[in-house]
């Protein structure tokens, strides 16, 4: 079994879609916790609201890219728009940031809006993890 750290994004209604995702999360058998959720301004965008972000602890039997296209179908389902830039209006971004201990994100080093949501997430649940 595979454990997973995903960022969760959304400046587009936010807490209702966050809940969506949880739901189908847990009714797929995937869902284990969830981390803090913090609200920041986006990134490089001014016509946007603010963006609620947070971290879901996972568990799947799926390999890495077999999860990682799971997560963009429920991305879609919930209303995002391929092709869109990431920093703008979006329902729901899904993004793995650990996948079994190691972080394979770079955006964890760089943006603080996934580094805090992700590390709540490691340190709430006691999820093994190297950072460096």
């Amino acid at each position: 079994m595979h454990q997973a750290i995903v960022a969760v994004g959304s400046n587009f209604e936010a807490e209702a879609n966050f809940q969506r995702a949880e739901a189908i999360l847990t009714a797929d058998g995937y869902f284990r916790g969830k981390g803090e959720n913090i609200t920041t301004e986006p990134v490089n965008y001014v016509d946007c609201g603010a963006f609620l972000n947070g971290a879901f602890w996972l568990e799947t039997d799926l390999d890495f890219e077999a999860f990682k296209a799971y997560l963009k179908s429920i991305e879609q389902r919930l209303g995002r728009v391929k092709g869109r830039k990431g920093h703008g209006p979006q329902p729901m971004d899904l993004d793995i940031v650990v996948w079994d201990g190691a972080i394979v994100r770079d955006e964890f080093y760089t943006q603080d809006y996934t580094r805090r949501p992700v590390e709540d997430a490691i340190a709430r649940f006691g999820i093994p993890c190297q950072i460096p």
